[in-house]
């Protein structure tokens, strides 16, 4: 299997099957995949929906929740239980375009890729979505790259691409999913970001705002500068 789609939702009853059909006409015809759904308990008729879907969909798995854990964890999960080495997310609100997975996915499988390079990251430079939620977005991701000199303009975006194997291997916490590239650099491999297409949301809420895209984070953005100064990587040679 070439790639395993990930996709964590809470209460995205109406952006389940249009998301879902979207992934399948981006990459039908040219991967081996699977989609992952972790429904992170959600409280409408999200998992209803998706057991129908499943039913009548051979590619696509149902892991769920039996109560919300976040967004952090419902992508952890669906990591774990991926089978291909490479994985894709995206945000289960639609806002995020599948026709870009196969974009990213033609950069890590380039003959002549630095082999370092294992992560991804979606850049929504022209983003859909109110003044405020770009206002904080863009504070937040200005306050984080000074911080943790990261490098990617924009850590939010919820499509990225990047190796299981080095996903794995990640200090696990909540709210991680928002630190993912400064975790990556941590382990002394590469980040890479690209544009990617961002569409206004039709159907459903918003699940985040200021308070938790800036005020949460700046506890957990410590935490990962105390990660960076404490870890450690070794050159190692094998006898």
């Amino acid at each position: 299997m070439d790639l395993s789609v990930v996709v964590p939702v809470f209460n995205e009853q109406e952006n389940l099957k249009p998301l879902i059909d979207e992934i399948h006409a981006a990459l039908d015809d040219q991967l081996d995949f699977e989609i992952i759904y972790v429904n992170d308990g959600s409280t409408d008729e999200t998992l209803a929906i998706l057991k129908a879907l499943r039913e009548q969909d051979e590619r696509l798995r149902v892991l769920s929740h039996a109560v919300s854990c976040g967004q952090s964890t419902a992508v952890r999960t669906g990591v774990k239980a991926a089978r291909a080495p490479w994985i894709a997310t995206l945000d289960g609100d639609g806002q995020n375009d599948p026709a870009d997975i196969m974009s990213l996915f033609t950069l890590v499988q380039q003959e002549n890729r630095d082999s370092d390079l294992c992560m991804i990251a979606g850049w929504r430079k022209k983003r859909q979505d109110s003044r405020l939620k770009k206002f904080s977005s863009r504070l937040a991701n200005g306050v984080r790259a000074r911080v943790l000199k990261d490098d990617t303009p924009d850590t939010g975006c919820g499509l990225k691409l990047f190796s299981r194997e080095i996903f794995l291997e990640l200090p696990y916490f909540d709210h991680m999913h928002r630190f993912l590239p400064a975790l990556v650099l941590r382990t002394g491999k590469k980040v890479q970001s690209v544009e990617v297409n961002h569409r206004p949301r039709n159907k459903g809420v918003s699940k985040y705002g200021v308070h938790n895209r800036l005020w949460t984070g700046i506890v957990d953005m410590l935490g990962v500068l105390w990660l960076q100064r404490r870890g450690k990587r070794p050159e190692i040679t094998e006898l």
